[in-house]
């Protein structure tokens, strides 16, 4: 059953809801950041295996959040987004009792799966309830909402595992979840589905899942030879993906959406780009202000707060400028602004100045803040009603690989520097050597961006 939601209370409890499911996510990946130092001293972890913790989580949301999105707009939106958050409340309980690291990272997967379906529909919902021209507030407030989660995890995180542990940061997440759930089932009523009746897309779906898994693992096993090997499978297998899906008569992802509209297509791809840039600067700051600076979990929390909180101020005032202004024009600035942090991050040593790094973190979290809104909504923007959820989860999919990739490079890196081993003192002077290599090479993917950004053209209102 179709329902439009065009009241505005049923409007705001739907962007209230997706708001909560917005900063859910992001709040437990910065609050996981700061934690890790923590886990890896009780699990005994080497600084690979450190990052699979957190890589786990993006690597399971990036596989299955394009099968989910299209999942949402068969079988509706508010369905999956009700069974994601129920399922990433239990796999929160369940990592908060992990007994062990293996544990631990199957579990995260379990919160990543939770995850997908959640970034599958959310924005799908609030483009299907919201009209074009009040829906970049609305996606602004969204991007808000994950930038407080962001801002509140390195705090909040860093404060229990200070006081109460690393186990309490899964734990808080757990009445949030079931709040969230509760209110969908007692207030947001209707549902969206305008791809109801179509097949889903199963081969599709397994080809692209495990080519991305095959490509992460590979990056993770570099510079082993075996490494370059599942590397060349995960690639042949994203070949193999698109040749299905230009062939599939109801495809898990609409090529169509990429080849015919250069806009899509674009906005994606500086996506890919920024997150690519950007995500690991979180894991590789925690790491230095906790193992360099010496900085306990609660401190450090509070410094990297400059960079979200940043994001959570402007973020909702780039949307509404970007019902007005060309996406791309903000979106370009914003990506300039990230490069400039980043090659300020470069000159990072162990002198450095704690209000150098927190002035780089606000020039980063105003770029990402331009940049983010309005990118959002030119992707949205540019599709029709029935293609919402694939669109939203075409767009999830450029974050979570986005921050695969971002992880995956940094892990690399360390793999090449300091090899699998704890990050000890004795082998500060490489880690620090290996985070200023990481910015080199952000600050460089971020430059491409804004090339990529301005290329989409302007933007061309769709009726949806």
């Amino acid at each position: 059953m179709k329902n439009s939601l065009k009241t505005p209370g049923l409007k705001r409890i739907a962007l209230a809801v997706v708001m909560m499911g917005s900063f859910l996510t992001p709040f437990m990946a910065s609050a996981v950041n700061i934690a890790l130092p923590s886990i890896g001293k009780e699990f005994s972890l080497d600084a690979v295996l450190l990052g699979w913790v957190a890589t786990a989580y993006l690597l399971a949301a990036a596989i299955f959040l394009v099968p989910f999105g299209k999942f949402a707009d068969i079988h509706g939106r508010r369905k999956i987004f009700t069974y994601g958050i129920s399922i990433y409340s239990i796999a929160s309980f369940l990592c908060a009792t992990a007994s062990s690291a293996l544990l631990l990272i199957v579990f995260r997967v379990l919160q990543g799966i939770g995850g997908a379906m959640i970034f599958g529909s959310g924005i799908a919902i609030i483009t299907s309830v919201f009209p074009p021209g009040e829906r970049g507030k609305a996606l602004g407030l969204n991007v808000a909402a994950t930038y407080s989660g962001l801002s509140l995890g390195p705090v909040l995180g860093g404060f229990l595992t200070q006081h109460l542990g690393w186990r309490s940061i899964f734990f808080v997440n757990v009445p949030i979840s079931l709040l969230a759930v509760l209110l969908i089932l007692l207030k947001l009523k209707g549902e969206w589905a305008e791809a109801r009746g179509e097949k889903f897309d199963l081969p599709g779906s397994l080809i692209f899942g495990i080519s991305l898994a095959a490509l992460m693992y590979g990056l993770s096993r570099l510079p082993a030879r075996g490494g370059a090997w599942f590397i060349l499978a995960g690639a042949l297998g994203v070949v193999l993906f698109v040749f299905w899906e230009n062939r599939a008569k109801n495809p898990v992802l609409n090529m169509n959406l990429f080849r015919k509209n250069r806009l899509f297509a674009l906005s994606n791809l500086a996506a890919l780009i920024n997150y690519s840039a950007t995500f690991a600067v979180g894991f590789l700051m925690s790491l230095y202000l906790q193992y360099i600076k010496a900085l306990p979990p609660q401190k450090a929390g509070l410094i990297m707060l400059s960079q979200p909180v940043v994001m959570a101020v402007f973020s909702p005032l780039a949307g509404r400028l970007s019902d007005k202004i060309e996406s791309r024009i903000l979106a370009s600035i914003g990506m300039a602004l990230a490069v400039v942090a980043l090659l300020l991050l470069v000159t990072l040593k162990e002198q450095t100045g704690l209000v150098f790094i927190i002035s780089s973190l606000v020039i980063l979290g105003f770029g990402f803040a331009l940049f983010s809104s309005p990118n959002t909504n030119a992707i949205m923007s540019s599709v029709e009603r029935g293609f919402f959820g694939v669109a939203s989860a075409a767009l999830g999919t450029m974050r979570l690989t986005g921050q695969m990739i971002s992880m995956g490079l940094a892990m690399l890196i360390f793999a090449l520097y300091i090899g699998k081993v704890q990050i000890t003192p004795e082998k500060y002077a490489l880690f620090l050597k290996s985070t200023r290599t990481a910015f080199i090479i952000f600050s460089g993917l971020c430059f491409g961006g804004i090339f990529a950004s301005l290329a989409r053209g302007r933007l061309r209102s769709v009726k949806n």
